[in-house]
């Protein structure tokens, strides 16, 4: 059975090892039993007030939220499928007796998509917009005449 030390013999490590304690946590110097433990040593104590903390007034002017900030820079809500398209994808469809799972699966889509549009609540996509042009022969993007 071969032994665990091989070739050389290894020294024992008698370095001394120092355990301390660590450092506290900002929670724990801000509990107010820490607080008065420290009062009572006679440690600094440092009280900070936060400037405006809490409040929703401002010296320097109005203060902006960030959803009013979102609606003023950015559209609220996205564009719906217009009413006369959706009209038109339902009579083309139903003109060829397709239900909305078969053109979905013609265009390569879900079912869920062609009931969203038809119901108005898809955004427009133009690729899937194309793909009903092609599958419907009806027009359903640009001016309609």
């Amino acid at each position: 059975m071969p032994s665990r030390f091989q070739g050389s013999f290894q020294p024992q490590d008698w370095d001394p090892v120092v355990l301390s304690k660590r450092k506290p946590r900002s929670r724990e110097l801000k509990d107010p039993k820490a607080v008065n433990q420290a009062l009572r040593a006679g440690a600094a104590v440092e009280a900070v007030k936060k400037h405006d903390a809490g409040s929703k007034s401002s010296t320097s002017g109005p203060v902006m939220y960030a959803r009013k900030l979102d609606e003023q820079t950015e559209p609220a809500g996205f564009e719906k499928v217009a009413p006369e398209v959706r009209a038109a994808i339902q009579k083309a469809r139903l003109a060829k007796k397709m239900s909305q799972a078969e053109l979905a699966k013609l265009i390569n889509e879900r079912a869920q998509v062609v009931q969203e549009y038809e119901s108005g609540k898809a955004v427009p996509n133009q690729a899937v917009l194309a793909k009903m042009e092609k599958v419907l022969d009806v027009k359903l993007r640009g001016r309609i005449k």
